[in-house]
């Protein structure tokens, strides 16, 4: 569901433990790999424990039960329970991180603040007989090309008059060596993802009935792509931050971690940034992106002062860490759902409710 490949490089994602041929029937989701919620692992009888953040991102040089990770390890092979982390992978994609937080929150065609280029395409455009660009466009589209979206085997095709004229050596399907001719041609447009192009070269070349085919082989633009950094889109109807900060807070579990607020709570807002986790990295992004607030966690005195000295700078809301991201769980939870729905089986899943937020109180500062 959340390709490891797409994990930032500093990360650690993916299978800690277990063996991937070992069936699974039961699936704990959970925020931490905390010990707490490693025995509610092993108290329910789970066989996968899926969580976000990494169990062990830096180097570790022992795994010796007398230490925290290490008892983690032991206690996970010991009891047979897999572990598997899905962190900056499932921040960016769609149904991840970001995107829980924005469904939550109600916002409106939400997109990325920073988005990924979308997967290189090429476009091919083929010169061909009319009586074999059916065929032509079949062998390429089995070959990977016309494929966008959800909808395959797209093409686009027009007619014209091809003209060449073989010369000494050439064996010409159609025409004679020497002499000019003139053919009643289709040209084929479709395009296909980059790392596909090989493929269907090799296709081209196989199924056309031309020794030499004329084709255009070009390079698209690279375009944003629907995964990314971050969200940003707008309410429904316009709110002061003082009334979006109560519906934020509304969304959360509650927790002895604060929600922080910058900006005037009487101010209009209706254009909202978020990123799940520590989000000040995109703040100059924000901005760029018109956001009235963004919302995120773990900002930095510094970065926060900064924005808050640019004219039209967008409110700010933050939100205990653990608290917003554990908005993805159900998210997560459903899509395993429907994944394995549509491969007709299933598994027993469970939403961890164990609070991972580090703070365990609060004092009010004096007024």
């Amino acid at each position: 569901m959340y390709d490891p490949a797409h994990a930032d490089t500093w990360d650690a994602v993916g299978l800690v433990t277990g063996d991937p041929a070992s069936p699974v029937r039961r699936v704990l989701f959970a925020v931490d790999p905390v010990q707490a919620v490693i025995d509610e692992a092993v108290a329910w009888a789970a066989d996968l424990l899926l969580v976000h953040h990494p169990l062990l991102l830096k180097p570790v040089h022992s795994v010796a039960a007398t230490t925290p990770k290490g008892r983690a390890v032991h206690s996970l092979i010991r009891e047979g329970i897999a572990l598997l982390v899905a962190h900056t992978n499932a921040d960016a994609p769609a149904a991840g991180v970001s995107d829980a937080m924005a469904q939550a929150f109600g916002l409106v065609d939400p997109r990325p603040v920073d988005p990924a280029p979308a997967p290189p395409m090429d476009k091919l455009v083929v010169f061909v007989p009319h009586d074999d660009a059916a065929r032509l466009g079949e062998a390429l589209a089995d070959a990977g090309a016309g494929q966008v979206g959800d909808y395959d085997r797209c093409a686009f095709s027009s007619t014209g008059i091809g003209s060449f004229r073989p010369g000494p050596g050439a064996r010409p399907t159609v025409g004679v060596v020497g002499r000019l001719e003139q053919v009643p041609e289709t040209r084929l447009e479709m395009v296909l993802s980059r790392d596909r192009r090989d493929t269907v070269l090799q296709a081209l070349m196989s199924s056309h009935p031309y020794e030499e085919p004329a084709y255009d082989l070009l390079e698209m633009a690279d375009l944003p792509g629907e995964s990314g950094h971050g969200r940003v889109g707008r309410l429904a109807a316009p709110s002061t931050l003082g009334d979006f900060c109560e519906s934020v807070v509304s969304c959360l579990p509650a927790t002895h971690s604060v929600v922080r607020v910058a900006g005037d709570l009487d101010r209009r807002v209706q254009t909202v940034a978020l990123c799940g986790g520590s989000g000040d990295f995109l703040l100059d992004a924000v901005r760029d992106a018109g956001a009235d607030v963004y919302v995120t966690s773990d900002l930095r005195h510094h970065p926060a002062s900064e924005l808050a000295e640019h004219a039209a700078a967008p409110a700010l809301i933050d939100v205990p860490h653990w608290a917003a991201e554990s908005l993805w769980l159900p998210v997560v939870q459903s899509r395993l759902h429907s994944e394995l729905g549509a491969r007709g089986t299933t598994v027993e899943t469970k939403v961890s409710r164990i609070v991972t937020d580090p703070w365990t109180s609060h004092l009010p500062m004096p007024s």
